[in-house]
């Protein structure tokens, strides 16, 4: 009796391990074939690895204008340079106010043309987006813009691909000040200066309710952590970098 029962349990443990060494060998196998035949995802530039504490804040320009010279005002006050991301037909209805943020001495950036969901479109309506626009912004300030935020954040490997084929860096942001919700001032103040590090890019909008009283404040409060605060051109690399998966830009080492 004792017999048979080992003999069973050497049968059973057999299987097991036979089982297992199955299992294995296809998840391996599996995995091997995704690592062959998967690309790296392109990601646009979130933010810019560097000891220096240098940050960048941005505004997105699409819709409205009743804030935008407080705005100015305000980084002319504090001695800040800034960088706006204009859609084309904010362009086309403000185009006095392009030449002023330019003159200003602010970072003009394309934020496409008609707003839509970049991950959507093709590469020649990609393309379109970003030269109607472009060619608008070059016209009336004398310089091509080179930094590119999607709208909506909305992002894939095509648009990244195009914008590098075209000369732009595409821009995302790795911090939302969530401005646009309109929970008030503090509430931005707070979410800005929790999740701020070396090298983030700040998202704001221009036409945001509570603008002008939480910008002074944010300001003040990353100037007393330390913080320079540098238009992002001034802020990515330009050359010789890699990102790393989480669209954090990286200096290449020599």
């Amino acid at each position: 009796m004792d017999t048979k029962k080992h003999m069973t349990m050497r049968i059973f443990i057999v299987v097991v391990i036979l089982c297992i060494s199955i299992v294995y060998t296809s998840f391996t196998n599996e995995m091997s074939i995704i690592e062959v035949f998967s690309e790296k995802k392109e990601l646009p530039i979130y933010s810019v690895n560097t000891k220096e504490k240098k940050v960048a804040i941005s505004f997105d320009a699409a819709w409205g204008d009743e804030y935008t010279n407080e705005i100015l005002d305000i980084l002319d006050k504090y001695e800040i340079k800034t960088t706006f991301f204009l859609v084309g037909f904010w362009v086309d209805k403000y185009p006095e106010k392009v030449k002023e943020i330019h003159e200003r001495g602010h970072d003009i950036g394309n934020h496409s043309t008609t707003h839509p969901y970049m991950s959507k479109l093709s590469e020649e309506q990609i393309l379109k987006e970003l030269d109607k626009t472009g060619n608008k912004i070059e016209k009336l300030v004398g310089e091509e813009p080179i930094l590119f935020r999607p709208p909506f954040g909305d992002y894939n490997d095509r648009l990244i691909k195009v914008c590098r084929e075209n000369n732009y860096y595409a821009i995302q942001w790795d911090v939302d000040s969530l401005d646009w919700k309109e929970l008030g001032v503090q509430p931005v103040v707070d979410r800005v200066s929790r999740n701020v590090q070396n090298g983030s890019i700040v998202l704001f909008h221009n036409n945001a309710k509570y603008v002008s009283e939480y910008l002074p404040l944010v300001i003040e409060k990353l100037q007393e952590e330390g913080y320079e605060i540098v238009p992002i051109s001034q802020l990515i690399y330009k050359e010789d970098y890699y990102m790393d998966n989480t669209g954090r830009q990286h200096k290449k080492k020599d």
